[in-house]
């Protein structure tokens, strides 16, 4: 059987960002994959993610092949739009400066694309066929300004018409929209105030600010959510348009969507909102991606998994099961969603291997931040005192168990100096270049079952490839207590940091206890219009909890996985939907299902 784990076990490229060149030139780095398109064309899986340089190919999608852009194609221009169109597949990026032009072939990999002036410029572009031939296209990234959608002339690429307005910002009613940790705005109104006033007192003497200066002013620098991302799915005759929001460096990025009975509308907000969504786990945020039906007739959905410590674009790609219930209404399985996940496995399926590392002690050669590499997050790692091959890390898992899946996730945690020799193009603040070299990750992973013999479960000591979140599985088991991973040789020659080693497999042990004494708290005045809740529970032998809500007892498309704790603020809510929820517990031998109960 074919297993994945997200983030995708991708060859992400490096972004380099030249700082400071009167000082000396030296470059602020990090890897960089985000906004994916994936389609099928001619019978092959192709992925494009921003600032990639270039795509991948896959016939299974469990693994992915890169392949390098030509210096013809705008490989700076972010949110490429794939879509397969007759015989061709077209592709369009952003640049909202200038016209931004649409290229397609019949040969990503053998040929050349072909290039079709642009006439207008546009942000987050995406292109949709219907099924009568006619062509539409929807763009938008802003604070303060919708997603767009117009028709489109399929000769000329040219638009029919005006263009129309189609999703804007829900004004409050959208709890998902709000920017900000948890939905915790990142200012205060007043903070906000205070930098807007203090904008429009230093304007020229005689130019009086206008209604759309002030509105610009207020988006700025306030917290307006991002209403960016545009993908659109036709499905039984409805179009289904989604969107990303609140801001990609936010745990709560996420995918809305809305519902018409054409393609240019009008929309309304569909009943299942947000329908990509996941704020907690190992790695957060889903936000601004696409929806692909597979080979198999399968729909999966990619879309933007958020580091955002060394940049706030630092980012990867994650990909999740998703589909149509019988009311057609667009949901997305993310309640495990950076566990491994079988790619034949029907939604809502429990994990078949539980996580048995978290909090399990480290040792390492050297360096700080040991514990960082169980504690189930990604913005967090340790980083060895140098680079060699003498550098290690060691987990003990307390006892033997069956482990059936390990993922390595490497980060990076160093500035390179004097800067490097490659081309470096200016995107409106910063000289940047994306890394086109293949650099090299070598490892060796050993296992033992009682700290002296050891014995290799994985030998990338002469690895060609420059895997991140290298993923490794065994169907039929290890019997494991320690597992270490030592360093051979990284990008940069940087010393090793490691944000995760986690292992999966399965306990012997008893389940968690079922949760009790679920308690929620809507917040606000009126709690039928409440957008935040407070929910906390008590229950026993568990390592985590996984919070479950919809707007229908057999409907709790939603989640957000937490560790180490009995309360959790969910601030995702639409304003007078109703609200159901189950609290479930898991350990390293399973998961014990909660019990459903109405919170309005």
């Amino acid at each position: 059987m074919n297993y994945f784990c997200n983030p995708m076990n991708l060859e992400y490229r490096y972004q380099l960002f030249k700082v400071c060149p009167e000082k000396g030139d030296y470059c602020e780095i990090h890897r960089e994959a985000a906004d994916p398109s994936l389609v099928v064309f001619k019978g092959t899986y192709y992925l494009f993610p921003s600032m990639t340089a270039g795509f991948f190919t896959s016939q299974t999608m469990e693994e992915w092949e890169y392949h390098c852009f030509s210096d013809e194609m705008p490989i700076y221009d972010y949110a490429p739009d794939v879509r397969v169109i007759g015989d061709y597949l077209y592709f369009s990026a952003s640049k909202s400066e200038e016209n931004c032009s649409f290229y397609r072939t019949k040969d990503p990999l053998g040929g050349s694309f072909e290039k079709k002036e642009g006439t207008f410029p546009f942000w987050d572009p995406n292109l949709f066929q219907d099924d009568d031939g006619r062509l539409y296209f929807y763009w938008g990234c802003s604070n303060i300004e919708p997603i767009y959608g117009v028709e489109l002339d399929q000769d000329t690429m040219h638009p029919i018409g005006e263009k129309i307005a189609l999703i804007c910002e829900g004004g409050g009613r959208n709890g998902f929209e709000r920017t900000g940790e948890d939905h915790v705005p990142p200012k205060t109104e007043e903070e906000v105030e205070k930098t807007v006033q203090g904008m429009l007192q230093q304007m020229p003497e005689g130019m009086e600010p206008d209604e759309q200066l002030i509105k610009q002013l207020y988006g700025w620098f306030g917290n307006s959510p991002y209403i960016e991302g545009a993908w659109m799915t036709k499905h039984q005759g409805r179009y289904y348009l989604q969107y990303a929001t609140p801001g990609t460096e936010y745990n709560v990025y996420a995918d809305g969507v809305y519902v018409a009975d054409a393609p240019l509308g009008p929309f309304r907000l569909a009943k299942n909102n947000p329908y990509s969504y996941k704020p907690g786990g190992f790695m957060a945020g889903a936000g601004h991606g696409s929806t692909m039906e597979d080979k198999s007739g399968r729909l999966w959905h990619t879309s933007t998994m958020r580091i955002s410590k060394h940049h706030s674009f630092e980012r990867r790609v994650g990909m999740w099961r998703a589909g149509f219930d019988e009311d057609g209404e667009l949901y997305c399985d993310q309640r495990y969603g950076d566990w491994p996940m079988r790619l034949d496995a029907e939604p809502w399926e429990m994990p078949e291997w539980m996580l048995l590392s978290y909090g399990k002690s480290v040792k390492v050669s050297s360096g700080e931040g040991a514990e960082n590499i169980t504690d189930e997050n990604a913005r967090t790692w340790w980083k060895a005192e140098r680079a060699g091959t003498n550098e290690w890390a060691e987990i003990d898992l307390g006892e033997v168990m069956d482990v059936r899946a390990i993922q390595i996730n490497f980060s990076d945690d160093f500035e390179i100096i004097p800067e490097p020799e490659m081309k470096f193009y200016f995107d409106r603040q910063n000289y940047r270049a994306i890394d086109r070299e293949r650099r090299k990750t070598r490892w060796l992973l050993e296992g033992s079952q009682d700290g002296i013999q050891y014995f290799t479960l994985a030998d990338k000591s002469a690895a060609e490839t420059d895997f991140s979140h290298d993923f490794l599985v065994w169907e039929k088991g290890r019997s494991l207590r320690f597992i270490r991973i030592s360093a051979i040789c990284l990008p940069f020659e940087q010393p090793p940091c490691i944000s995760g080693i986690r292992v999966f497999g399965k306990g012997q042990g008893i389940l968690p206890e079922q949760t009790r004494n679920v308690r929620t708290e809507l917040i606000g005045e009126h709690p039928e219009n409440a957008v935040d809740m407070i929910v906390s529970w008590e229950g026993a032998n568990a390592v985590g909890s996984n919070i479950l809500w919809g707007y229908s007892p057999d409907k709790l498309y939603h989640s957000y996985l937490v560790f180490g704790k009995n309360e959790q603020k969910i601030g995702a809510l639409v304003k007078g939907e109703p609200v159901y929820l189950r609290v479930d517990t898991f350990n390293e031998n399973g998961i014990t299902e909660g019990k459903v109960q109405k919170v309005r």
